[in-house]
């Protein structure tokens, strides 16, 4: 596996990370024997930059990491988030990013992941109620402790990064980044570069639609999230697989995935950005893998941008209420 480094002076990482949600949650109903299988294929393919969250499950997916991690840390670089609470009885997530849930919630991952160090530790979504300053400062005292390496903020907007950054370096910023997802190219991609600071983006497949693997609704689990996703849903999901159609024959002609053609457009778009493809298979985590030795010439990437221009997806890409919880 080739390797990237996270920012102008950050630490070098697997050029293709790993996203574990889905092994806990949001895609059907998890397979721990498969989804500890595919970590450990990761390991051994040289896909180490593994990502999880205290609230993915909650708090399954960190314990889950932590298994498959037991006697192989120095092999992995691990990263966490706090800052996004489950909430059932508000139907969904809330946000908090006050010190003390701040330095409460790293402890907590520490225990369940089994490790005395996060390599790793992103503020999930940003809290109004909290000025940036507050968290980062906390945030900044897990470092000095030695609990945490590295800081990173996800889905933020470059004010609030350039703010976070004066506190103390930011190392990473995670945001959703893919062909039908490309806000970041007008606002914080350009001010990650600008401070030096790494890009990792999420959901590099559009969550699993630019595999080419997602046809209609009626196939997907009933508790799977996508079916609460504009894109995924009525005229929406016609439109958009129309293109990736196309984008499955570009792929067809060069002899490789839809998946491996929409990760390396991803990763043709700067050796600053490290993508972190979710998946809880082996197969899918091979074939993703794989994208990292896949170079497309200037005509493949303009052939990808003919099938789908810049702003060229229908549809939100999450329902109102998750929109309303990213800093922009």
């Amino acid at each position: 596996m080739k390797t990237r480094r996270l920012g102008r002076q950050g630490p070098t990482v697997s050029a293709i990370g790993l996203g574990c949600m889905g092994m806990s949650q949001s895609y059907g109903r998890p397979d721990e024997a498969e989804s500890l299988a595919t970590i450990d294929r990761a390991l051994a393919l040289g896909v180490t930059f593994l990502d999880t969250a205290d609230v993915y499950g909650p708090f399954t997916n960190e314990t889950l990491v932590g298994r498959a991690i037991r006697g192989r840390r120095e092999e992995v670089f691990l990263a966490t988030k706090c800052g996004l609470v489950s909430d059932p009885p508000a139907g969904g997530n809330r946000v908090d990013g006050r010190p003390e849930h701040i330095r409460a919630a790293c402890d907590a991952s520490l225990r369940r992941l089994g490790v005395r160090t996060i390599d790793l530790y992103y503020l999930h979504r940003v809290d109004p109620k909290v000025p940036i300053e507050e968290s980062v400062r906390a945030m900044a005292g897990l470092v000095a402790e030695g609990k945490v390496r590295y800081l990173g903020l996800s889905e933020v907007s470059p004010k609030t990064l350039r703010r976070a950054h004066a506190v103390h370096p930011i190392t990473a910023v995670q945001s959703e980044y893919s062909l039908w997802t490309r806000d970041p190219e007008d606002g914080i991609l350009p001010a990650c570069r600008e401070l030096g600071v790494g890009f990792v983006p999420f959901s590099p497949l559009g969550r699993g639609f630019l595999a080419g693997t997602v046809r209609s609704l009626e196939n997907l689990p009933e508790n799977d999230f996508r079916r609460g996703l504009p894109r995924f849903q009525g005229e929406n999901l016609g439109r958009n697989l129309s293109w990736v159609d196309r984008l499955g024959e570009l792929a067809s002609r060069k002899g490789v995935a839809p998946a491996q053609i929409a990760l390396a457009w991803v990763l043709a778009q700067g050796e600053d950005i490290v993508p972190i493809p979710g998946t809880k298979r082996r197969k899918y985590l091979e074939e993703n893998a794989a994208a990292a030795d896949l170079t497309l010439s200037a005509s493949d990437r303009a052939a990808i941008e003919a099938i789908l221009p810049k702003g060229g997806a229908t549809g939100l890409r999450y329902p109102p209420e998750s929109l309303a919880m990213v800093d922009r």
